[in-house]
């Protein structure tokens, strides 16, 4: 994976970086893993705009990927690499012995031919391989994991991100997230080892205000620009700070502690994430 900076041809292309996509090795996805995507456009069934800076944007068809691999014991081949206009990583098909083809999210290193498969027996941990925290080796890798056993995968699936296996004790594993937080996790859970696809995501500068446009992100305006009547942090003579951050409901913001104290899952957090 890489990144290429444009030859300044326009001012749009001037400070413009984008994704060299060498990873990738199919351009058309698999018709039967696609389901239709409706846009609400920040409307609600009234019609009337309850979400602001959406609206617009490209077309797009959801891919179905198999968060749960469910498909124990099963070897599977990876037959393509692909983008996918739904999320920040790369995605793969994998075909199974029996036919079926399904779609999980690519790790860093998963090359086409390689034989992936999700076990809840004993599995060498290779790139793409998915097992239970109870069987991966410590200090492994990993991403896309369980937060409840059987749920799906819910952490660290987002381009570059992997959270890493500290320890185990009884039923738990003690498991380093992406954000630096650590914290106690079912043992039964499922992760897959290595991290997710595409780490250069987030070098990619997109040059101009229309490609925020393409992606269906509509301009926004600044709240201390705003009159008091929209924002707290509207109104004042000559250019005001706006005071202290909050949001357009009044709830204050950067550094504002929202999480319960009484969460029942406080319990499992051993170490909270850095700031």
């Amino acid at each position: 994976m890489s990144v290429k900076k444009l030859k300044p041809i326009s001012n749009a292309q001037r400070f413009r970086v984008v994704n060299n996509f060498d990873m990738l090795t199919a351009s058309k996805p698999e018709k039967k893993l696609l389901s239709p995507s409706k846009r609400t456009g920040g409307r609600n069934n009234k019609g009337r705009m309850t979400v602001k800076h959406v609206g617009g944007g490209h077309k797009r068809q959801y891919r179905i990927i198999d968060f749960k691999r469910d498909k124990y014991d099963t070897p599977g081949d990876v037959m393509t690499i692909e983008y996918d206009p739904n999320r920040s990583s790369f995605i793969a098909l994998i075909k199974y012995p029996d036919g079926e083809k399904r779609y999980i999210v690519a790790q860093t290193g998963l090359k086409v031919g390689q034989k992936v498969v999700s076990g809840i027996k004993k599995v060498s941990p290779d790139i793409g391989n998915a097992m239970p925290l109870s069987l991966i080796p410590l200090g492994t890798i990993i991403s896309c994991m369980e937060l409840v056993p059987g749920k799906g995968a819910n952490i660290a699936r987002s381009a570059g991100s992997f959270a890493q296996l500290m320890a185990r004790e009884e039923k738990y594993a003690t498991v380093k997230l992406p954000s630096g937080e650590t914290r106690m996790i079912l043992s039964k859970c499922f992760a897959t080892i290595g991290a997710v696809s595409n780490s250069d995501h987030q070098l990619v500068v997109s040059g101009k205000a229309g490609r925020s446009r393409w992606l269906g992100r509509r301009p926004r305006t600044r709240p201390v620009a705003m009159n008091p009547v929209d924002h707290p942090m509207g109104g004042g003579e000559g250019r005001a700070s706006g005071g202290h951050p909050r949001n357009k409901n009044g709830v204050p913001a950067k550094g504002f502690k929202t999480r319960s104290r009484t969460k029942k899952s406080n319990k499992f957090i051993l170490e909270r994430k850095k700031k």
